[in-house]
């Protein structure tokens, strides 16, 4: 697969993990890709640490009126009973507890659900934005994110980049497979047929226990 197929399908999947009536916060990136693929008989809201809630995608023959982005700076629209506030107001809403879920890429995660998503040393970067506080803050936490980079693991027994939170992660979704974040380590709950366990098992640096049930991925997109 290409990047452009890993990343469709990572957000296919993701997607599916979404409730009905829950309010959801995606990370800039990867993540925002999930919105296109919400099953129509499940109803999101989506929330931005910029100062939303019912934040949505352009439409077709929507232009962009340059007043209204989401948090990475996409020109985005809103929904009708969308709401705009102030930062403060949107972080009380994350540092409260009311968002069900939030999707976030990564850099790195390890065994005990330590995340490393805001910056490699030495290099540029804008900032952790609101990660820190959504990943304490939110109800349920996945990463999406593609299994290597260039080939090397991403899914370590240790993150060794400047951490944004700890144990915080409770599922990991690559174009690999769904990896579940327990009390005892990762377990691979489902995984995508185009590769073997032993392929899965060979990028994934952590030690990874593989679910008695374990379930074919793509049949959840």
């Amino acid at each position: 697969m290409n990047k452009e197929e890993m990343q469709t399908l990572i957000a296919k999947r993701v997607a599916y993990e979404l409730e009905d009536q829950s309010l959801v916060n995606l990370g800039i990136g990867l993540p925002t890709k999930a919105a296109n693929y919400i099953p129509d008989d499940v109803e999101v809201m989506f929330q931005s640490e910029n100062g939303f809630v019912g934040l949505r995608g352009l439409k077709e023959d929507e232009e962009d009126d340059g007043t209204i982005v989401n948090a990475g700076g996409q020109p985005v629209g809103i929904e009708q009973g969308g709401a705009f506030f102030d930062s403060s107001t949107s972080f009380g809403i994350i540092r409260g507890g009311y968002v069900d879920c939030t999707i976030l890429g990564a850099l790195q995660v390890d065994l005990h659900g330590n995340i490393a998503n805001y910056m490699i040393p030495g290099k540029m970067v804008p900032g952790m934005g609101g990660a820190m506080d959504l990943l304490e803050g939110a109800k349920k936490v996945i990463v999406a994110m593609q299994h290597t980079a260039k080939g090397s693991p991403k899914i370590l027994n240790e993150c060794n980049l400047p951490l944004t939170a700890s144990e915080a992660v409770d599922l990991i979704v690559t174009e690999m497979g769904v990896i579940e974040v327990t009390n005892q380590g990762l377990t691979l709950i489902e995984y995508n047929p185009a590769f073997t366990i032993d392929e899965i098992k060979e990028a994934t640096e952590a030690p990874l226990t593989i679910a008695d049930d374990v379930k074919d991925m793509t049949l959840n997109i």
